[in-house]
């Protein structure tokens, strides 16, 4: 499942990932990084809420940086990805079904879409894709009416997006909207960060770095690689379960 540059499909929202990928395909299994926990334990809602909670900050920062609502952002990675289970997302990480283009020089994934066998970028991680489509929308004409809209008309983009021609899907913006509107998205269209404790302790003096999850990381691996407590980082993260995610971005508190 996919949407990009003026495709004639409709959205869905599927269960399971795609059993049956293409023959042809550039990128193997060890050059690309699954992004999400396993399929067959989680609901629907389950699946959107672990989306949002892994992604939305990503999408606030792409806001802050191109003044695109980081409730449309994290809808349209819904929808596109298969709410981060679609093979596009799992293989590629490719997030926003968008095409290779003339201009792209990066990695490929084959897979089959208005036509077989159609082109698809591949990117080192969900963040370069969350910017991609930033940058996606930002460097087209067609999309440049959008940013006249104010960030907190989720509404307006919504349409917007299937006016510019992102999707031909006559429900896409409807879908766009539910999501949203479900999902309380537009908790996350605010430019500013919320003060949280964490960022107290950096006032008074404590560093904190950003970390992306890796393949084959844990809880311990990446409190023994920082030299900081299990119990630091969960508490700064607020991760529940001691569970975390491949993409996820950590913020690591320092002990200088």
């Amino acid at each position: 499942m996919s949407v990009s540059c003026g495709s004639s499909r409709k959205i869905v929202i599927r269960e399971s990932v795609t059993k049956s990928p293409p023959k042809e395909v550039v990128v193997t299994p060890k050059e690309v990084k699954k992004t999400v926990a396993p399929v067959e334990v989680l609901s629907n809602k389950e699946k959107i809420n672990l989306y949002i909670e892994t992604y939305s900050a990503i999408a606030q920062d792409e806001m802050r940086e191109y003044g695109i609502p980081a409730s449309i952002t994290i809808a349209q990675g819904i929808l596109e990805s298969g709410m981060g289970y679609g093979r596009l997302a799992a293989e590629g990480n490719n997030h926003f079904g968008i095409k290779c283009h003339s201009d792209w020089k990066g990695k490929r994934i084959y897979h089959d879409d208005d036509e077989k066998g159609e082109c698809f970028r591949v990117y080192k991680n969900p963040a370069t894709s969350y910017r991609d489509h930033s940058l996606f929308l930002v460097g087209r004409d067609r999309y440049a009416f959008l940013f006249d809209y104010k960030i907190s008309n989720y509404k307006a983009w919504a349409k917007g997006l299937k006016k510019a021609g992102y999707a031909t899907d006559p429900q896409y913006p409807d879908k766009l909207i539910s999501l949203i509107e479900r999902f309380d998205l537009t908790k996350f269209d605010t430019k500013k960060r919320k003060v949280t404790q964490s960022s107290s302790k950096k006032n008074k003096g404590q560093r904190f770095v950003n970390y992306t999850v890796q393949k084959g990381d844990t809880l311990y691996s990446v409190s023994k690689k920082y030299n900081v407590s299990l119990e630091e980082i969960i508490k700064t993260n607020k991760i529940k379960d001691k569970t975390i995610y491949l993409g996820q971005s950590l913020s690591i508190p320092l002990n200088l």
